[in-house]
């Protein structure tokens, strides 16, 4: 069932309960008014009748019928019984009329209470009545046609304000409910139009400030999300490839060239050598990837491993030096280290290690002197990691994208790099909650800082 059909059921329920209960409290309401009205009347008759029938205990038939302000007109078949105390009926305007439960109505009224009820078309009223120092019970019953009649109306009338409220309601529910949905169906008809080559659409926002605005909005941001990460993806799809194509064509060629005729052992050796090189590029760069993969999949995560960043550094520089013999890298722990408990993270031991060996490798490559100095310390429950060198630099409009997956500076291209060493560290950080920081300057160096949340 749509959501129009239902908002609009759910407008004909409500409007019909509260027309329902509307009516059905105007109808009891009527009823307790004519009731009270012909009472009222019936008492006055009753009064009257008593008077001109008690005087002296003689029925005078000729008073009865006096009519004007004093005595009230006959109500319709009217009937009266008046007792004394003692049960005797002292007068009876129709002995052939019977009054069901007599004893109990007589019973009240000589409690001195009203009792009011009804039997058959009539209503009945017994009241207390004094005459001198006698009391009597007065009973009198008549039927009103008026007021049967004007509530027969009225019952008419409610039905018929009724059923054309419950036809009023569907209709306006169904026109409101429209109204009230149309940005929706706008939405869904222009998220129709969106595909995998058309990201770059949008929804309308309305006035972007109620629930669909909210909704529309939130579901534009999720469409920029996703329209950057294809970006991203046809991107990275695109450079990887071109990686992985470059050494895999070299060993090809080479391996080509080398079975083109018989070769001495040393010319196989060389050619061998320089096929091993490629084999371990191609295998370091499929590593990278894949981290790449993996980390951009997994997002900020709770890791729970403690781990202590100075004991990731120290084992960083032994692994950068066992295979770069060349490379200076220097450790300094800063003076705001007060206890070894400030250097522990929450994290990955292996990924921790990557992004620094990664920045370490940088570091020392693009510098003259190979060298990187690394101060670390904590302030406020975080860790602080800087990676200093005094290397090419890197210009301010290519800072902008160097955590880019393969996007490399424009100083850079003629040293050997995939581009994809920054961008894995900038992962790595981000999913333990961290962040990182570059400032660089040509010509002058490069310092790149982690900050990591402290977990001691």
């Amino acid at each position: 069932m749509q959501i129009r059909t239902k908002l609009t059921l759910q407008f004909l329920l409500l409007g019909g309960l509260i027309m329902l209960i509307a009516s059905i409290t105007i109808y009891y309401s009527s009823v307790n008014f004519r009731r009270n009205d012909f009472n009222d009347l019936l008492r006055s008759r009753s009064v009257s009748i008593a008077r001109q029938a008690l005087d002296s205990y003689e029925f005078n038939p000729n008073r009865i019928l006096r009519t004007g302000t004093e005595y009230p007109a006959k109500l319709p078949d009217e009937k009266f019984i008046i007792l004394n105390y003692d049960n005797d009926t002292l007068y009876s305007s129709d002995r052939n009329w019977v009054l069901k439960d007599l004893s109990t109505v007589i019973g009240q009224v000589k409690l001195n209470k009203e009792v009011s009820g009804k039997q058959d078309e009539y209503d009945v009223l017994g009241i207390p009545h004094t005459r001198g120092l006698y009391r009597f019970v007065v009973i009198g019953a008549a039927i009103d046609r008026d007021g049967l009649l004007h509530l027969k109306k009225l019952r008419t009338i409610l039905w018929i304000v009724c059923l054309v409220s419950l036809l009023s309601f569907f209709i306006a529910g169904w026109f409101y409910s429209g109204r009230a949905l149309k940005p929706i169906s706008d939405v869904v008809k222009k998220v129709e139009d969106i595909s995998i080559t058309s990201l770059n659409l949008r929804v309308p926002e309305g006035n972007g400030t109620d629930e669909i605005g909210q909704l529309a909005k939130t579901f534009n941001k999720m469409l920029e999300r996703l329209e950057t990460s294809f970006a991203m993806q046809k991107s990275f799809i695109a450079n990887a490839s071109h990686e992985l194509r470059t050494p895999l064509t070299s060993i090809n060629g080479q391996l080509e060239v080398l079975m083109l005729k018989d070769r001495s052992a040393d010319e196989y050796k060389t050619a061998l050598g320089s096929v091993l090189e490629d084999i371990k590029s191609l295998i370091d760069l499929s590593n990278r990837l894949l981290l790449i993969a993996r980390t951009s999949a997994e997002g900020p995560s709770s890791y729970r491993n403690k781990i202590r960043i100075d004991e990731i550094l120290w084992q960083a520089k032994e692994e950068i030096k066992r295979f770069n013999a060349g490379y200076h890298v220097n450790i300094e722990m800063d003076k705001s280290v007060s206890d070894s408990d400030q250097m522990i993270v929450a994290g990955d031991e292996y990924l921790l290690k990557v992004a620094a060996s990664n920045l370490m490798e940088n570091a020392c490559k693009y510098s003259a002197d190979q060298t990187v100095n690394i101060r670390f310390g904590y302030a406020e429950r975080w860790i602080k990691v800087a990676f200093e060198d005094k290397g090419i630099g890197i210009s301010e409009q290519d800072t902008i994208k160097i955590f880019e997956p393969f996007y490399r500076g424009a100083n850079a291209i003629s040293i050997p790099g995939t581009g994809i060493g920054l961008s894995l560290v900038n992962q790595i950080i981000i999913n333990h909650n961290g962040t990182v920081k570059l400032k660089s300057e040509i010509g002058k160096g490069t310092t790149v800082t982690l900050i990591l949340p402290s977990s001691g």
